[in-house]
């Protein structure tokens, strides 16, 4: 008998600290939707729901006939599932974690290094770069979804050093004067320039940044309170992250980066040394299989200066948003294909009015969540058609076909994960 390749999976939730609390998660909602008996604690934050292999969060396998418990051992033991070429490249393991985010309070200002950089920086200091892998991210909101990501052009960051006299006492004049004089300059002057601006940053004295943070907070506060609007220079939101992050660094970072407000199903993505954060709402995120995180402010956690300054992309650009493109082959499938190797994501938006969805086969293992919708899911291996509703995830092998009949009126919204190499 073929071995099974479909099958649904319980997933790990992490608890950090930054995420939205109980029923307002959007992590948890998936959580109950999917199992009826989960109760959720609604003063526990569910910050993220982890689809996939990872040994801190390997999903656990919902079918008994399946002899292995996890999906990590599953893999190991049926590699083809992976598809051909995944499982040569990528040597038997899944190469994507896909993930669910509830945001509540902003996540460090970090940047990821690249493989080459990996390599070194695990070799030199295993205890901060737990592995030697490269971490590119996508992430697309499914509520309203705010972050930072890359750095504004330059004409914006000149201009907050005009209004935020405390921002320039950080950067100091002559590295300020530098940066205004890079605008009308080749790119490798303003990279130059943006590097020694964001390098004095982050090289100042906690002292001196915390003063100058007080004394701008009071100044907005001040403002506010006179019913003065502080909104070009960000007021609320640097209220916002001081009270999160009192006296921190990152507070300051919103002058250097993209402020990002993506509706639901837009995405941002993130390559190597791209300085980004997550600062607010719900999002489905895809990531090649790495840990490795080199943080620039708004933690409590290690900030490596040096390798930080010396590894960022200083390239200002303004469109962050990354767009999908529509599949030539099922007018319900939209795809995230960012320019990594390691995954690419796929959102179907099904409406409820048909009966019967075929999820396109792929050379590729992938998993499936559903965010809205009911279905029953069969295919050639599967014995019993597999029930789905609301916040239930299905692993579907290499080159299966899988069909899913609509068991209520309602659309369906689904996201896929997979490798097309």
């Amino acid at each position: 008998m073929a071995v099974q390749q479909v099958f649904p999976l319980s997933c790990v939730v992490q608890h950090y600290a930054w995420g939205k609390m109980g029923s307002n998660s959007e992590v948890a909602r998936l959580l109950a939707g999917s199992d009826p008996q989960a109760r959720i604690s609604e003063d526990k934050p569910y910050a993220e729901l982890w689809m996939g292999s990872h040994p801190r969060g390997d999903a656990k396998i919902l079918d008994n006939c399946i002899s292995q418990k996890t999906l990590g051992q599953w893999i190991a033991e049926n590699q083809d599932c992976l598809g051909s070429k995944v499982k040569d490249t990528f040597n038997g393991k899944l190469p994507f974690l896909f993930k669910v985010l509830s945001v509540e309070t902003a996540l460090s200002i970090q940047a990821h290094p690249n493989k080459e950089l990996a390599e070194k920086l695990h070799l030199q200091a295993p205890q901060h770069y737990p592995d030697a892998n490269h971490k590119p991210e996508m992430a697309i909101a499914l509520t309203s979804f705010q972050g930072l990501c890359g750095f504004r052009p330059i004409e914006e960051i000149v201009t907050f050093l005009t209004k935020v006299p405390e921002f320039r006492f950080l950067i100091g004049d002559n590295a300020a004067t530098q940066l205004k004089q890079s605008m009308n300059s080749d790119s490798q002057s303003v990279a130059s320039a943006l590097q020694s601006c964001f390098s004095h940053l982050m090289k100042s004295e906690k002292k001196v940044v915390v003063e100058q943070l007080n004394l701008l907070v009071k100044r907005i506060s001040q403002q506010v309170a006179a019913g003065n609007n502080m909104e070009d220079i960000y007021g609320d939101l640097l209220l916002q992250l001081h009270q999160q992050y009192p006296g921190d660094i990152g507070c300051f970072a919103i002058y250097f980066l993209n402020l990002l407000a993506l509706k639901p199903g837009e995405a941002m993505f993130l390559e190597a040394n791209v300085p980004h954060a997550y600062l607010k709402g719900d999002c489905v995120e895809c990531m090649a299989c790495s840990d490795n995180t080199v943080r620039a402010g708004l933690t409590p956690k290690f900030i490596d200066v040096p390798t930080l300054c010396e590894m960022l992309s200083y390239i200002p650009s303004k469109d962050r948003l990354f767009l999908p493109t529509q599949s030539l082959e099922d007018p319900y499938l939209s795809i995230y294909d960012p320019p990594v190797p390691d995954f690419t994501v796929m959102r179907m938006e099904v409406p409820g009015s048909i009966t019967e969805y075929k999820v396109l086969a792929v050379d590729s293992a992938s998993i499936v969540l559903v965010v809205q919708g009911r279905v029953t899911a069969s295919s050639p291996t599967v014995q019993t058609p597999i029930p789905l509703q609301r916040g239930g995830v299905l692993f579907i092998g290499a080159n299966e076909s899988v069909s899913l009949k609509l068991t209520a009126p309602d659309d369906l919204l689904m996201f896929r994960a997979c490798c097309l190499l």
